[in-house]
């Protein structure tokens, strides 16, 4: 069973709290007694996307830990349809699913740091069918290098998810206008729905030997990709690839 795997189970109960901030500028969210919690595990791709939208918006939440053995009361109760991660919490309402909360939390702090998405109609339909085909298209075809049970499995599916960042690369020239990221001058949704998954490529070039960020075959994204990790609202949240290698291996018995 292959590293990956981990990322299509469903991350489970709650342990200590911490708090999600970046610095004393994230104070919006606790002005009139807003109360924002996260529901989530240090692993997973889809609870980053969640954490980057609060950093990029200087909101101050709480991080709530599952545990990996049982799912917590909390999660259950807050999304008794899917059962999984991430679950925001504000004012005990629950928001699921991660790229529904990153459209939330830009929706609801609208004067807090850049919009995630771009105001025009036709530019927003834009970032969000790139995101969907990051996680419809390019997602399963990088998983299925991680999964692959020979190396002719393997092999073929690296092809999938090297012509899935050609594309990506040709939609970042277009979307970024130029600029740094998908979103132009900061991160945007795209970026979001594409950066969340860096931490887990890194693994796969680990596991395979393969690179699929080459800066032969896609220079604009294998530079945008160091970009992403650096920026302050991902680096304190972004797991390290020894740290997901070790959750893998521990997980995995391997």
């Amino acid at each position: 069973t292959p590293c990956l795997v981990l990322l299509r189970k469903k991350l489970s109960s709650k342990s200590e709290p911490e708090r999600g901030c970046l610095s004393t500028r994230r104070s919006m969210a606790a002005a009139g007694g807003i109360e924002v919690k996260l529901i989530g595990a240090w692993p997973s791709p889809f609870v980053l996307r969640a954490r980057i939208a609060l950093n990029l918006k200087g909101v101050e939440y709480e991080f709530l830990q599952e545990k990996f053995e049982e799912k917590s009361e909390l999660l259950l109760r807050s999304n008794p349809v899917y059962k999984k991660i991430p679950v925001l919490l504000h004012h005990g309402k629950p928001i699921c699913e991660s790229m529904i909360i990153v459209e939330y939390v830009d929706e609801a702090w609208p004067a807090a740091g850049r919009a995630i998405l771009p105001a025009d109609p036709y530019e927003r339909a834009l970032h969000r069918f790139w995101a969907s085909y990051v996680d419809d298209k390019w997602f399963p075809s990088m998983f299925g290098i991680a999964k692959a049970e020979t190396e002719e499995a393997k092999a073929e599916s690296a092809e999938q998810a090297w012509a899935g960042l050609k594309l990506l690369e040709e939609a970042f020239e277009k979307l970024s206008k130029g600029k740094a990221f998908f979103g132009g001058d900061t991160i945007g949704y795209v970026d979001i729905a594409l950066g969340s998954y860096l931490g887990w490529a890194k693994v796969i070039e680990r596991m395979t030997g393969l690179k699929l960020f080459d800066e032969e075959k896609t220079p604009l994204l294998a530079v945008w990709a160091g970009r992403f990790c650096a920026h302050e609202a991902v680096k304190e949240v972004m797991p390290e690839t020894e740290k997901l290698m070790e959750f893998a291996k521990m997980r995995l018995g391997k």
